[in-house]
């Protein structure tokens, strides 16, 4: 631990205060909280700070923790030879190596793409979405790739829901509206923050997806932390400032966890 983690991670902190480069390092000199300065003031920043945001919103927030509870409700219902079909098809796409699924989302998105090929069959205009709308075609292939983790944490969850308090609650007269309102999501709580959470980060680190699919272009439009941190520091050669970005991308992180944790606080 001291040696793969606490060492690398140490050393990051100390070359995010000087002006270390890719080539040339061994004059860095120290400088302070010169990185953190430019970061703030650089345009491009604070439009990859953006950009996480949404991408980690539209895709974990909402598309994974929204479609991976959806499909553990349904599947709670549905036969075994559909639950065999939905899991072995939702778990596929999550198993599947990052660069696999992001060529896999680029072949589907592209201008001479199947989701053209599908609008063009119905009569309706396609366009080159990767051009278009790259942060949106990026968020809808982290939904693709990684809403088998919520559906199996949910259907984890529901399953510890016991079964009388759902029936009483029929009885009572309470739809499938307020059943999950009311009962459902009350009892799960602690699991959605947990997925929440996990799901959070694991999008925040998001980098070869996107990058594979887009680079982070056209113009930066889909350029999150992840890919800005990777082209100042591998790119441009700028690992001081690089790194600063990164210890930056951590705090982001950090501050998304303890809002989670605060959510799901269960007072004893």
């Amino acid at each position: 631990m001291l040696l793969f983690l606490a060492g690398p991670i140490a050393y990051c902190v100390a070359i995010a205060f000087t002006d270390t480069q890719l080539t040339g390092s061994a004059g860095a000199e120290f400088t302070g909280l010169e990185n953190f300065r430019r970061a703030f003031a650089d345009e491009e920043f604070r439009r990859a700070v953006w950009l996480t945001l949404v991408f980690t919103i539209v895709s974990a927030v909402i598309g994974q923790n929204t479609l991976g509870l959806a499909l553990a409700g349904l599947m709670r219902s549905a036969s075994r030879p559909v639950r065999t079909i939905t899991g072995t098809l939702v778990v596929t796409a999550w198993v599947l190596p990052e660069i696999v699924a992001a060529f896999l989302l680029y072949a589907f998105f592209r201008r001479e793409g199947s989701l053209n090929a599908v609008l063009d069959w119905l009569g309706l205009p396609g366009q080159n979405w990767l051009f278009t709308l790259p942060i949106l075609a990026v968020s809808f292939a982290n939904v693709w790739r990684g809403t088998a983790f919520s559906m199996l944490i949910y259907s984890a969850a529901l399953a510890e829901i016991p079964r009388d308090v759902v029936e009483a609650a029929r009885v009572d007269g309470a739809g499938p509206v307020r059943n999950l309102w009311y009962i459902t999501l009350p009892l799960i709580r602690r699991s959605i923050g947990t997925n929440l959470m996990l799901n959070t980060l694991s999008t925040l680190s998001v980098f070869g997806l996107i990058w594979a699919m887009t680079r982070g272009g056209p113009g930066g439009r889909s350029q999150t932390l992840p890919v800005f941190m990777y082209d100042q520091a591998f790119v441009k050669s700028l690992i001081g400032y690089g790194t600063a970005v990164a210890l930056l991308l951590l705090l982001v992180g950090a501050l998304f966890s303890v809002v989670y944790l605060r959510l799901t606080k269960v007072e004893l």
